[in-house]
């Protein structure tokens, strides 16, 4: 029976991991910011058989009241084994590119308060020598592309952070899991044209539990993406400058 923490819990991909973790008969403790949603996400999952069904709401970005959240979701939890950030916004590019409050508000929802929630998981599992952190990045952050360049440089540094922290932490028995999603149809997606690309929450939900259970360091959801996305990295410069992606 694992102790796991979902922060960024009511994300249609969080909630359905929060299912399948429920399912294990784990305990679990949600975080996000809407407290009626997290209410809603706590009961379904202890219908369905967590073991601990605690939630409590946070604003991601007041980044002084991460240490007592983590505090109060450890007491709750008797510990954390497993601890997984999801939270996240998807801007509008093009609003970026006129606003440099508003790329800065992004970069710092989808990067900043991801980094600094990190570093205080970090320290605590680091001195416990024992863990796992997983963290929902995307795709995006593989290369930046025209389309959506600030959302893809947020996710790229948190790729890097975390690329470092996997070095760091294994020493100390800690794992940490990189999860790259594609094209995934949530709400945060409604607006798009759904494809063949497109996959839904639940199958999504099931490759990163099994990611993690497994103690995979990198997984692209669907599977296909990481042979999307390596053809994409290796494309020359002097073509990827001038094809529309």
């Amino acid at each position: 029976m694992r102790k796991v923490l979902i922060i960024g819990a009511t994300s249609a991909i969080a909630a359905a991991i929060a299912r399948l973790f429920a399912k294990d008969g784990d305990r679990v403790f949600l975080i996000a910011r809407n407290e009626e949603h997290l209410k809603a996400t706590a009961d379904d999952i202890a219908v369905r058989g967590a073991s601990v069904a605690g939630y409590r709401s946070l604003d991601v970005n007041a980044l002084d009241e991460h240490r007592a959240v983590l505090e109060e979701a450890e007491g709750a939890l008797g510990g954390i084994d497993l601890a997984l950030i999801a939270h996240g916004t998807l801007p509008v590019q093009i609003d970026c590119e006129r606003s440099p409050g508003l790329t800065a508000q992004e970069l710092q929802t989808n990067a900043v308060s991801t980094i600094a929630l990190l570093t205080r998981l970090a320290e605590r599992m680091e001195e416990r020598r024992s863990g796992r952190i997983a963290v929902i990045t995307s795709v995006a952050g593989d290369r930046g592309r025209q389309s959506n360049y600030v959302y893809g440089a947020a996710k790229a540094a948190v790729d890097t952070f975390l690329e470092g922290l996997r070095q760091r932490l294994h020493k100390s028995g800690v794992g940490v899991t990189t999860v790259r999603p594609g094209f995934i149809d949530t709400p945060m997606t409604a607006g798009f044209r759904k494809g063949l690309l497109w996959a839904k929450p639940e199958t999504a939900a099931k490759r990163i539990h099994a990611a993690i259970g497994k103690g995979t360091d990198v997984v692209y959801v669907p599977w296909f993406w990481g042979w999307i996305m390596l053809v994409i990295r290796f494309l020359p410069r002097s073509i990827f400058k001038r094809i529309k992606l």
